[in-house]
């Protein structure tokens, strides 16, 4: 009796005092305008305050500061303060009281003050939100639970897991994309692929062009957090960009770009957007944090005037960054591909205050900026190789261990170490392939160094880069499921990959070719380009696959694919129904591709011998030209208007009927005003036997420039009879090395008529960059200029590097009896 009279009193006291007092105060508590008016509020009525006036009280703090800007928040005033700590103590005390919804509130507003993690409220509330949210899952009030956990970096907690797994029972039942967008951010650590597909197919259903612009930055975030390449989904969300412009600032922009960046997307109109807006900022942006974020940006995609602009500016405030602003500039510096003297020099002085405050992934970037940059700062080198080595010895993480070894080896006069072997020798059984991959190239960088440095490790070397391609190999032969071996492969460059395991990769992928799907037709594709490798029965799967599921890959996809089978000349069974498929796949969804992109996959088309007429007239168009202009300034412009020259040159001289004129005339001028040819000695000697040949060295031309541009190493004419033609007019050089200035008057130069009867005969000599890596197949490249010379009336002889350099052509009579019968010369 004595505890139910006691819960009764507890039970009237508690009512008599909300219905008396708690509407007031709780109006007050949310009318207040500044913190010491919550705090002097919660000092005068501590006695009464239930669990609500103490969830909303500390809401309302956090609101207050949520209103400042960042420089201006006094979260640390607010967490010092007496009545703060009461706050806490009542809301600890109080839990159990509060509704779901009040718990996640509350520990939601304690962590965006910054209340540590491991504070006994925050334990409180955790332990209480998850048993309330275990037994009856509220969607709302469980995406804040997790974004509370997320926040407080326990990305790998059990707790985690476990929202996963509810997510994973209700997600057919979620309809509200600010939820799931928030949920698929805080799980992204500890899901499954094929749960992360499921949430990209939820997510994309959901996704709609009126969606707020913070929902879809989360959704391309999640992309970004696990690698995932979504074209569809990307290009959404990037709408939803372009519809909020009006409230997008320079971090939306910045991180926007880094996303992109991660995830190899590019939309020339955002970008555009962008590039207006910040250039506009330039003159009025001085604080250091803004500036390294609108050199982020802007910088790669400036135009010479706003370039010089933005790095004069940078060099004037550069004594203000701080080391995450300084590595920030130099990793833009060296994007931008920009050897700024005077700003490399400020921030080699900013990096000297900053050096020791650098994690190892940060110093490994942070030398490989400056060794690119072309720094000289031996002082500096000095005390990076120093704490680099301080974390070689230290470090247990193989990928990191692989990182500071290869950077070590980018170091000016850097040595190799007997440390240096014995770490990486111990890490090697836990190395995934791009481990090794840079492990092996920084030792070959050392072994062309000195042979001096040697003398003390040069056996130990010598056992590890064995070690490293058996090792590479036994990796290669034990793997079993493709996406991850692909994925590996990703990360792979350099010499390695092309020298040493390129055979044993494509082995690899041809005995796990019943793995290839739609899904990874792509990284396949991109693998096979990468290593130039031909390999038959892989391109032929590649191509069956494409065609049974054109309609599953996205157009941007589909481009690598056809590129794969455009450079490397390579015509699978079905060959017309292959490239038909795709050609109409991409002519439906022209809409997706940039300018750029679309002048690639034109040319691309054009080298595998197809001329689609939408994207012919699409492409030549006058204002489509006049966009991609606009477009091209600071970014792509030199590859896409090299493509767009042999673009224009393959419709003329393949498709006239598309009445398209030549108009790269000038273009050509300027790049050959630029560069000139030289005869090289295999020239000089092939030019000398030709002579010997013909009958004289005016019957042979050398670095021949035809119509439409195309060099050729020798030109000469034959009559109808075989018996050659001179070219007395011509001023030959023959015996020296003096330089040729190509011809500029192509298009006007008359060209005279030949005899009847007569051909002109052109002679090239194509090294091992004209053939796929394993097969002496000629790729697309010079296989085109065949074909485009055929039609200016040339006989075209192509001497292969392989039938050249072997050892029946070793000497000059031998030689000489090869290139007569190759040119059907009659004496």
């Amino acid at each position: 009796m004595l505890c139910l009279r006691q819960v009764c009193l507890f039970a009237l006291r508690h009512y008599q005092a909300r219905t008396l007092s708690s509407d007031v105060l709780l109006s007050q508590i949310n009318n207040c305008t500044h913190e010491d008016e919550v705090f002097s509020l919660v000092g005068r009525n501590k006695a009464r305050l239930s669990e609500k006036h103490v969830g909303i009280a500390l809401n309302v703090l956090w609101q207050l500061q949520k209103k400042k800007p960042l420089l201006l928040r006094t979260s640390d005033y607010i967490r010092n303060h007496s009545q703060f700590l009461t706050l806490c103590f009542l809301a600890e005390n109080k839990v159990e009281h509060m509704d779901n919804e009040a718990i996640v509130d509350t520990l939601y507003s304690i962590l965006r003050l910054n209340v540590e993690s491991h504070d006994s409220l925050a334990g409180v509330l955790i332990t209480e939100a998850w048993k309330r949210l275990e037994r009856q899952v509220l969607l709302p009030a469980l995406s804040k639970f997790a974004l509370c956990l997320h926040k407080q970096r326990g990305h790998f907690s059990p707790l985690i897991g476990k929202i996963a797994h509810l997510v994973d029972l209700k997600l057919d039942s979620i309809q509200d994309i600010r939820i799931l967008s928030v949920l698929m951010i805080c799980i992204s650590d500890v899901i499954s692929r094929s749960f992360q597909g499921r949430l990209v197919q939820k997510v994309d259903q959901l996704l709609g062009e009126e969606v707020h612009f913070n929902y879809a930055k989360r959704i391309v975030q999640f992309l970004q957090l696990n690698k995932l390449t979504h074209p569809p989904l990307l290009e959404k969300c990037n709408k939803i960009f372009l519809k909020s412009t009006a409230h997008l600032d320079l971090d939306n922009i910045t991180l926007i770009f880094g996303l992109y960046d991660q995830l190899g997307f590019d939309n020339a109109e955002f970008r555009l957007f962008a590039k207006q807006l910040l250039s506009e900022s330039i003159e009025n942006c001085h604080d250091p944090e803004a500036f390294t974020k609108l050199f982020f940006v802007l910088g790669p995609m400036a135009g010479s005037e706003i370039r010089e602009r933005l790095l004069a500016t940078a060099a004037l405030i550069a004594e203000g960054f701080n080391s995450h602003q300084a590595l920030v500039i130099l990793k833009t510096m060296q994007k931008m591909k920009c050897r700024h003297s005077h700003l490399l020099e400020k921030m080699v002085s900013v990096l000297h205050r900053h050096l020791d405050s650098y994690h190892v992934l940060q110093l490994v970037k942070l030398t490989q900026c400056l060794v690119l940059l072309h720094c000289h700062d031996q002082e500096l080198f000095g005390k990076l190789k120093m704490l680099l080595f301080g974390f070689l010895k230290s470090s247990v993480i193989p990928a990191d261990t692989a990182a500071i070894i290869r950077t070590l080896a980018m170091l000016p006069s850097s040595q190799v170490e007997e440390i240096i072997i014995n770490k990486a020798t111990a890490v090697l059984p836990q190395c995934r392939l791009q481990d090794i991959s840079c492990i092996a190239t920084a030792l070959v960088k050392w072994n062309h160094y000195d042979t001096m440095h040697w003398q003390n490790t040069s056996e130990l070397h010598v056992k590890l880069l064995q070690k490293l391609n058996d090792w590479g190999f036994q990796r290669l032969q034990e793997a079993r499921n493709l996406n991850l071996l692909l994925e590996e492969l990703t990360h792979v460059n350099g010499g390695w990959l092309q020298e040493v395991i390129s055979e044993e990769t494509v082995a690899a992928c041809q005995r796990l070719i019943d793995q290839v799907t739609w899904e990874n037709v792509l990284q396949l594709s991109v693998f096979l380009i990468k290593t130039n490798y031909c390999c038959p029965s892989l391109l032929d799967r590649i191509a069956s696959v494409t065609v049974q599921n054109i309609n599953k890959i996205h157009p941007l996809e589909m481009y690598f694919i056809v590129y794969l089978f455009s450079v490397l000349n390579y015509d699978p069974p079905a060959n017309e129904e292959f490239f038909q498929s795709c050609i109409q796949h991409l002519t439906s969804n022209l809409s997706c591709f940039d300018t750029h992109h679309l002048v690639l996959l034109g040319h691309v088309l054009a080298v595998a011998g197809y001329f689609p007429p939408a994207i012919i007239k699409t492409v030549f168009d006058v204002s489509f030209l006049s966009r991609l202009n606009t477009e091209l300034e600071g970014k792509y412009i030199q590859r896409v208007r090299s493509q767009l020259m042999k673009l224009n040159r393959a419709v003329c001289l393949e498709c006239p009927e598309f009445h398209i004129p030549w108009f790269h005339e000038r273009y050509f001028k300027h790049v050959l005003c630029k560069g000139i040819s030289r005869i090289n000695p295999l020239r000089q000697h092939v030019h000398r036997m030709l002579a010997e040949i013909l009958g004289g060295s005016h019957y042979a031309r050398v670095s021949v420039l035809t119509p439409y541009y195309y060099e050729i190493d020798f030109e000469c004419i034959l009559d109808k009879n075989k018996k050659p033609l001179s070219y007395m007019a011509q001023n030959i050089l023959t015996d020296d090395l003096r330089e040729i200035q190509l011809r500029h008057d192509i298009k006007n130069e008359q060209r005279e008529a030949l005899p009847q009867g007569a051909q002109r005969i052109a002679l090239e000599f194509l090294d091992s960059k004209a053939f796929s890596k394993d097969s002496n197949r000629l790729k697309g490249e010079p296989a085109v200029k065949k074909r485009h010379l055929e039609i200016l009336g040339y006989r075209v002889i192509q001497i292969p590097h392989f039938e050249w350099n072997s050892m029946v052509l070793s000497t000059k009579p031998e030689q000489m009896e090869y290139l007569r019968k190759r040119e059907g010369v009659v004496q």
